[in-house]
């Protein structure tokens, strides 16, 4: 079953057992992808690309989630904990610090002698290997941190 058929099946029965907060957040989910489907011209999206509008919005709260926090509005910070931690349901599982450190190793051996003025080269590398399995910001961190080794 695609993601997207699945998000539909959660729309269905959230609606159908009154849960009000997963009903509001799937919806905005639905009109992501339905954007998405838009704005590339198609009737249906692949699981990948499922994914990458999943990531956007889990990258929206995060992002929110911080200005709530610094704006000492922990309500709303809460509110979008909450909205990550089931957007995040559906995303696969990314890999661990150890697991980046090691493919960012593995790059910038194959890449041979590497300065550090070539962080751009490295980290596109890197990204480029691990395809949207970790988050660029902790990647950014852990290529910065091995290149000036």
């Amino acid at each position: 079953m695609s993601l997207a058929t699945t998000l539909e099946n959660d729309f269905k029965n959230a609606m159908l057992n009154r849960q009000k907060d997963l009903v509001d957040l799937l919806r905005l989910l639905k009109a992501a992808l339905k954007n998405e489907m838009i704005s590339l011209k198609k009737q249906e999206l692949s699981d990948a690309e499922v994914i990458t509008v999943l990531k956007r919005e889990a990258k929206k709260r995060h992002d929110s989630i911080e200005q709530f926090t610094k704006g000492k509005r922990q309500d709303l910070a809460d509110k979008e904990t909450a909205e990550l931690k089931l957007i995040k349901h559906y995303l696969p599982q990314e890999l661990s610090a150890d697991e980046v450190r090691k493919v960012a190793q593995e790059v910038i051996s194959s890449l041979g002698e590497v300065a550090p003025s070539q962080f751009g080269r490295v980290m596109g590398a890197v990204m480029a290997r691990l395809k949207g399995q970790a988050d660029g910001t902790l990647v950014s961190q852990i290529v910065k941190e091995t290149l000036n080794k």
